[in-house]
């Protein structure tokens, strides 16, 4: 990629929330603009020169003077491993268009959105919560956050402080978080994977509220695999994909 196609952008802040999941600001031009739930495509220079890109979902709202991305570290994995040795006042490239169509303008009505996250996957659903019209579109937004282990919530404290956010506290009585634990036995916490709590309905009765067709309105982001499965599990149940001549139900994003 030619040079006038990214800018580069400096690491301000790092916040690592367990051995190998760890968050990142960075500087913002001006003119980079995004929408809520979309990603930036990174880029990250070797000892060599060459550069590695990867896509990362923006957590940051589409109005605040940052980025903020989410990673996870892969064993092996040429870029993460990269990423992960970078420090405050190091360089992250960052192309100059915006990605993804993981967005809530997508879909037409609906009363009641679900996002549903595994691991990383959570980073574009804190910018859409960002998005006061998020708030003023639905009845409920229900928030779910699918990981391994209890300690891989990251940005637990975050999603709870909605409630005394002094623009998002008078609807915050909208947004139901539920926390997944697929191998840890948690008390408090639903065990098992997005996919068999939703086979067996104790998702939505965790809730208090099964997943209607002409109420319900469907975001997932997270490991292919979920992604894929779910898409068919809810589409067996009636539900079905948006697309850019006729809006449905469910939209998700497949960047890998």
């Amino acid at each position: 990629m030619s040079a006038d196609k990214y800018t580069e952008e400096t690491i301000t802040s790092l916040t690592k929330w367990a051995d190998n999941l760890f968050s990142f600001r960075t500087t913002r031009q001006p003119a980079y603009r995004f929408i809520a739930g979309q990603f930036a495509r990174l880029g990250v220079r070797g000892l060599e020169g060459d550069i590695v890109w990867r896509p990362y979902s923006m957590v940051s709202a589409t109005y605040d003077e940052f980025l903020e991305f989410y990673s996870i570290i892969v064993p092996d994995g040429l870029f993460t491993q990269r990423l992960a040795k970078l420090k405050v006042g190091d360089t992250v490239l960052v192309d100059k268009t915006n990605y993804g169509f993981l967005t809530t303008d997508r879909f037409e009505s609906g009363k009641d959105l679900w996002l549903l996250s595994t691991g990383t996957g959570l980073a574009p659903f804190i910018s859409i919560l960002y998005d006061f019209k998020t708030w003023e579109d639905y009845e409920h937004i229900v928030l779910v956050h699918s990981v391994r282990h209890r300690h891989e919530f990251a940005y637990e404290q975050l999603i709870g402080e909605f409630k005394d956010h002094e623009h998002f506290a008078p609807f915050a009585h909208k947004l139901i978080y539920q926390q997944l634990v697929s191998r840890d036995h948690v008390d408090n916490i639903l065990h098992g994977r997005i996919t068999t709590l939703l086979e067996s309905g104790d998702l939505e009765r965790a809730v208090g509220f099964t997943i209607d067709k002409e109420r319900a309105r469907i975001m997932i982001c997270g490991n292919p695999a979920m992604v894929a499965d779910t898409r068919k599990l809810l589409i067996a149940r009636g539900l079905t994909m948006t697309r850019s001549a006729k809006p449905g139900n469910i939209a998700v994003e497949n960047y890998w």
